[in-house]
């Protein structure tokens, strides 16, 4: 495997934060380095709807993420690398998001190799440099440089791995986030080219949120993406890496919850409820195909202007079982800012779940969904959550964002070139379809962690865990497509 130049820089980055601490000595002495085993068996059919040949993952594999920790003084250092190797091309990590184009195969010259996933790899995931209490006294207070994780609670803004400068405070009563950040590399060694939705596309945000009584929070939330990657020319032949838009847009949201993402709060009653509004403006191009070659378009701009919110509510039956209900919707011209997962405790367990989906995995443009729930959880010792979704577009007659779903037509010309065109959605049908989810965990044992850290694991014990949907599309999708599409991933995960 060859190491691009990103990785390079990366491996000597986060060496060199490992060695800039006193000692090795130092962290041994405090048992700040480690490894993390992760074990994952996938099983998934049909992601294509049975449009086409593929779209089934069958496989176990292995993830070793070894990690490293200084601190001296206020400054600290953090690496964290990764090694996978398994039978098929699985999700051993739940950030890493469905592709929201179709990927191609075979010979045809649109469809680039520059990021087709291995089934190993090597990677490295995280490399920062750490220094706190600059601007405050708080003990919460910490500014960060590198490739961090930044996370929130309901992980439909920031949730993702990024080459960014933050900075961060976390008090009983106020919390803050401020940073600007942009992807340079994915830093795998399968991986040759960005994503074309990263490709020089800067992000600049900030957040606050204040406890205005016990476990009462409200909160303001803005993100801005400059997006000034170069556009093809018209008559230009492009591939599916290269880049068909960009732009300026921002997001300005209001939130207020009842600590709902905190699995140990006690409330009876837990609530979320956010709203958020997205303008700006946007160049583009369409796409024209002749004699196998795809070439670029004439560029044109226009406005974008869209809204989204996401509602729910949790009632805690006694100290064990919660049920609840949630609705989200995005209008036709909204789109998340790239650095979401969508995953949370927002059934009120330990465990962090896709909000819209296990198996679909929607996002949130031109969606709205239903979902009821129960949940349960026993001390540290084992949490369960049964899910039921409903999903719809807003639009009948406008495409969706990205989600799991990868349908398409399959067609082989006479030169042997295959050729992809994504399945379209039904004209004026809103039902995308139903699922039903369910997932279980089992704790084994609390990890001793530092603080500095909380963000980057989202557990802090050894578990086994079961995340499965089971997906049956709705009047949106063309006929003749399967009736039922699973998802199930078996995860099994130890500390040394």
């Amino acid at each position: 495997m060859i190491l691009n130049k990103w990785m390079l820089a990366g491996v000597g980055l986060g060496f060199a934060t490992l060695w800039s601490c006193p000692t090795l000595a130092a962290l041994t002495a405090t048992n700040n380095f480690g490894i993390e085993v992760k074990a994952t068996g996938q099983s998934e059919d049909d992601r294509d709807l049975g449009t086409r040949s593929g779209g089934d993952v069958a496989g176990v594999g292995i993830d070793l993420r070894p990690w490293a920790y200084g601190e001296w003084g206020n400054w600290s250092a953090y690496i964290m690398g990764q090694a996978v190797a398994a039978t098929d091309t699985i999700q051993t990590d739940p950030l890493i998001q469905p592709d929201d184009d179709v990927q191609g195969s075979g010979n045809s010259r649109y469809y680039s190799k520059d990021r087709e996933a291995d089934d190993s790899y090597l990677a490295l995931r995280e490399f920062w440099v750490g220094y706190s209490r600059l601007l405050t006294p708080y003990p919460g207070e910490l500014a960060k440089f590198g490739r961090q994780r930044l996370r929130q609670d309901d992980g439909q803004w920031h949730d993702a791995y990024i080459e960014s400068l933050t900075w961060n405070l976390d008090t009983t009563l106020l919390k803050a986030d401020v940073g600007v950040g942009q992807r340079f590399s994915d830093y795998r060694t399968d991986y040759s080219r960005l994503s074309p939705n990263d490709k020089d596309r800067m992000h600049v945000w900030g957040d606050v949120s204040y406890q205005w009584a016990p476990s009462q929070w409200a909160g303001l939330r803005v993100h801005h993406v400059h997006d000034d990657g170069d556009l093809a020319n018209a008559g230009e032949e492009i591939d599916d890496l290269d880049k068909t838009s960009n732009g300026n847009l921002t997001w300005v949201g209001l939130e207020a919850t009842s600590d709902a993402y905190n699995h140990r709060n006690t409330n009876q009653i837990n609530y979320w409820a956010s709203v958020t509004g997205l303008t700006g403006n946007r160049d583009k191009f369409n796409r024209t195909t002749s004699g196998g070659v795809i070439t670029a378009g004439d560029t044109f701009g226009e406005d974008v202007s869209g809204w989204a919110t996401d509602l729910g509510l949790r009632l805690r039956l006694d100290p064990q079982w919660q049920v609840g209900g949630a609705y989200a919707r995005a209008s036709k011209n909204y789109e998340q800012n790239g650095l979401q997962s969508n995953r949370s405790s927002w059934t009120g367990t330990r465990s962090r779940i896709s909000r819209f989906g296990e198996a679909f995995q929607a996002e949130l443009a031109n969606v709205q969904t239903a979902s009821v729930f129960a949940s349960w959880e026993l001390q540290d010792s084992y949490d369960a959550s049964l899910i039921y979704h409903r999903f719809w577009r807003v639009d009948g007659s406008s495409p969706i964002g990205g989600s799991n779903i990868n349908a398409a037509y399959e067609s082989t010309d006479n030169a042997g070139d295959l050729s992809l065109s994504t399945l379209p959605l039904n004209d004026g049908e809103k039902d995308l379809g139903q699922e039903v989810d369910l997932v279980v965990t089992k704790y084994f044992k609390e990890g001793l962690l530092p603080a500095s850290l909380s963000q980057t694991f989202d557990e802090p014990s050894a578990l086994v865990r079961l995340r499965a949907g089971v997906f049956k599309p709705g009047d949106a999708y063309a006929g003749g497509v399967d009736t039922y599409m699973h998802r199930a991933i078996v995860d099994v995960i130890w500390r040394f």
